[in-house]
């Protein structure tokens, strides 16, 4: 592509992309009751996956204000902990807890990605608005509000995601969070379209993190905190555009110098369909493990193996797992793996915890477990092999499967049967499967940190619809504050 320099500095129309965004988030009104029902499923799952995160003291490290000992006049409350912060730092906390254990809703496409890495910009803004309105005499926001923009950010971040891949340029998806929440915070605060359009400007032009951190050799802990930075850069630019700070309007089109030129490798960004409530509808829940997604179907199939192969593991000689090529690019990984993040994100490591203890929790990522020599073993007889059909059926909108399968044969000859799983237990073909599996995940959750008397009051409000829409978001927050 050959430089284009633009003299001309008269103004230029905003990106049609930058109006599509801004538009829906202030004029859309969302009817679609599966969506708010989903979205308060959504709700809870990821709180109750930040609680887990609590019990990790790698996570707990990056927690609590900047400056030790900081209290912020009606600031935002962290879930869990006793931290007052400012909405920034509190985005920050928040993200960083949801998104530690890989354990959140996720959604895949041409970029996958975790929509509720959002909540912690929402929540922590949220929970800030309400507490000073009702210092000033005023409403506070009710969880209703929530829910909406939780609905609206997974939507943003969900309808980008299905035709424009970042990660074939390099790029990580919290692009996608940082646009998502940038729009519906800046809205929160009392932003007018311009204020939008202009903070959604500035978040593109911030570029984005390096997929580096999530793929060998580099595989790092930066990746279960990346979405809290991206959520926390959204609030700040969203303060930002509310004190008159200017946008660009050419963000995304200007020649040579803005992100499709700069960084997306002079691809034009698209919408492959319009903003409604399509992606928290479809959104996948992690119901049963804290694996990376495209490899959750890969533990359903290891653990049915389990029974049969638990006694058997030295007369092993090969196992077949056959995937899909989005989890080939993103987890087929051989040679040593240094630590949790690098583990969560290889599919042989996943499928051999599977086979040999019939389980998998975030503590199989630990050097403890990681250390049995059964594993590696085991990850050194197995072969990796695309299905066609498999990767089709990923990118079909009607669909959107995640299948894998696992075969295993032995050293004498005899096989196993293959056992293929084409929908993880999250998916929405097995939502009313699912439900009962989450609400239990939640409970035990909030089982690892709060009494009994505390969770009981969460979950009277976390199980009603009804009730949990109508509560104030500060009270809400409360029943989670130790």
């Amino acid at each position: 592509m050959g430089e284009v320099l633009v003299k001309n500095n008269e103004k230029q129309q905003v990106d049609p992309l930058l109006n599509e965004i801004a538009d829906y988030v202030l004029d859309k009104e969302i009817k679609s009751n599966e969506a708010f029902e989903t979205a308060r499923y959504v709700l809870i799952d990821t709180l109750g996956c930040g609680i887990l995160a609590l019990r990790y003291p790698e996570c707990t490290k990056l927690l609590g204000p900047i400056v030790p000992g900081t209290i912020v006049p009606n600031g935002s409350r962290v879930p869990g902990t006793s931290y007052v912060l400012d909405p920034v730092q509190g985005a920050f906390n928040i993200g960083c807890m949801i998104r530690w254990l890989d354990y959140n809703d996720t959604w895949l496409a041409a970029e996958w990605g975790h929509p509720s890495d959002n909540l912690g910009g929402i929540l922590a803004v949220a929970d800030y608005i309400s507490r000073s309105n009702v210092a000033q005499g005023k409403e506070p926001l009710k969880m209703r509000a929530v829910l909406e923009a939780m609905i609206k950010a997974h939507e943003i971040q969900g309808v980008l995601a299905l035709e424009n891949s970042l990660n074939r340029v390099g790029l990580d998806h919290v692009l996608f969070v940082k646009v998502a929440s940038t729009a519906v915070v800046t809205k929160f605060l009392g932003g007018k379209r311009e204020e939008i359009i202009n903070a959604l400007s500035n978040a593109w032009i911030d570029n984005s993190s390096l997929r580096t951190y999530r793929h060998a050799p580099n595989t790092g802990s930066r990746k279960s905190w990346a979405a809290g930075d991206a959520t926390s850069r959204a609030v700040r630019l969203a303060l930002m555009s509310l004190k008159g700070e200017m946008g660009y309007p050419t963000a995304l089109s200007a020649p040579n110098w803005g992100f499709e030129d700069v960084l997306f490798r002079g691809q034009k960004l698209k919408l492959a369909r319009p903003f409604e409530s399509y992606v928290m509808e479809n959104v996948l829940f992690k119901i049963s493990y804290p694996a990376e997604f495209h490899a959750q179907t890969a533990v359903e199939c290891a653990i049915e193996l389990h029974p049969e192969v638990k006694d058997r593991l030295d007369e092993i000689e090969e196992v077949t797992i056959t995937t899909h090529e989005s989890a080939i690019r993103i987890i087929d990984k051989t040679g040593p793996l240094h630590n949790p993040a690098d583990r969560d994100h290889c599919i042989q490591y996943i499928t051999a915890v599977g086979l040999i203890y019939g389980d998998l929790t975030a503590d199989h990522y630990e050097d403890e477990i990681a250390s049995d020599p059964r594993i590696d073993a085991l990850r050194e007889k197995m072969t990796v092999v695309e299905n066609k059909q498999y990767s089709k059926d990923y990118l079909d909108p009607e669909k959107r499967s995640i299948a894998n399968a696992v075969q295993i044969r032995f050293k004498d000859g005899t096989e196993t049967r293959q056992v293929v799983r084409e929908y993880p237990i999250g998916h929405r073909f097995r939502r009313e499967e699912a439900i009962p599996k989450l609400l239990k995940k939640y409970e035990s959750n909030l089982e690892t940190r709060f009494t009994d008397k505390q969770i009981n009051r969460i979950l009277e409000v976390s199980t009603d619809q009804e009730r949990l829409e109508t509560m104030n978001v500060h009270e809400f927050v409360d029943l989670f504050v130790l």
